[in-house]
């Protein structure tokens, strides 16, 4: 029997990068996905093709985060083709356009919130009525939540994803009780397309290598086999927790 077999999964996020993975990760490992977007369907339809290739079943959804009434119009699609749900992995984030707190515009700065914050608490709070009892919430967060010093014009994100941390705490209390474990992954510096732009150079990608300790850059597939354990019943044990996912590269 695969690790999932039976259960039912949302990802936001999962047409791209970090999300594609972990959706391709728990669909291929049993798990019938939500396959959510925002904008580029011809992406989560490959997604969704490649875990039905493998064996597997899964669904796209479309939903833009961050913006009034999003978290009840992603359920809304996803409650007319799945019954309940057992893990909920809150991937979907977004970086600031406006970098450094000189430059930061209220407006950027509600933008950042809206996706990093907003959009998860909202996303999460329809959700645990759906939730069923042992089921698992992933947040993907960040090492700079942790390390905000390192990058200081990242400072809206920083304070974004720190939120988040804390919205992990306080659930994993509140749903304890229901054998739910809520928990934080924080990646570093992962290789996809939306690190590309800071990884434009081989000069760069050896650079952002050598911070981590284990001497390469992050893959997708790191993050999404972490959040396979967490989902699973085998990190049942392990809830509340912020888990650092960067191959050392905070130490």
């Amino acid at each position: 029997m695969k690790t999932f077999e039976g259960k039912t999964a949302l990802v936001t996020g999962s047409s791209r990068g970090i999300g594609r993975s972990v959706a391709l990760r728990l669909g291929q490992e049993g798990a019938r996905v939500a396959v959510h977007y925002r904008s580029n369907e011809a992406a989560a339809k490959e997604v969704v093709a490649a875990i039905d290739a493998a064996g597997g079943s899964a669904f796209t959804i479309q939903a833009e985060l961050g913006v009034p009434g999003d978290a009840e119009a992603l359920f809304d699609q996803f409650d007319r083709i799945a019954d309940g749900l057992d893990i909920l992995v809150n991937n979907v984030g977004a970086e600031p356009a406006e970098i450094g707190i000189g430059e930061t515009t209220e407006g950027g700065f509600d933008a950042v919130f809206a996706v990093n914050v907003k959009a998860p608490f909202f996303v999460t709070k329809q959700a645990m009525s759906r939730l069923r009892d042992g089921g698992r919430i992933v947040n993907i967060s960040s090492g700079i939540s942790r390390s905000a010093s390192s990058q200081p014009e990242y400072v809206t994100y920083a304070m974004a994803k720190s939120g988040l941390d804390t919205l992990t705490a306080a659930l994993a209390k509140q749903l304890g009780p229901r054998g739910i474990t809520v928990n934080t992954v924080a990646p570093g510096l992962v290789e996809t397309e939306p690190t590309a732009a800071k990884l434009f150079s081989e000069e760069a990608r050896q650079f952002a290598a050598s911070l981590a300790c284990l001497g390469r850059l992050g893959q997708p597939e790191d993050i999404a086999a972490v959040v396979a354990f967490l989902a699973s019943a085998d990190g049942g044990w392990v809830t509340g927790q912020w888990l650092d996912a960067s191959g050392g590269m905070l130490l």
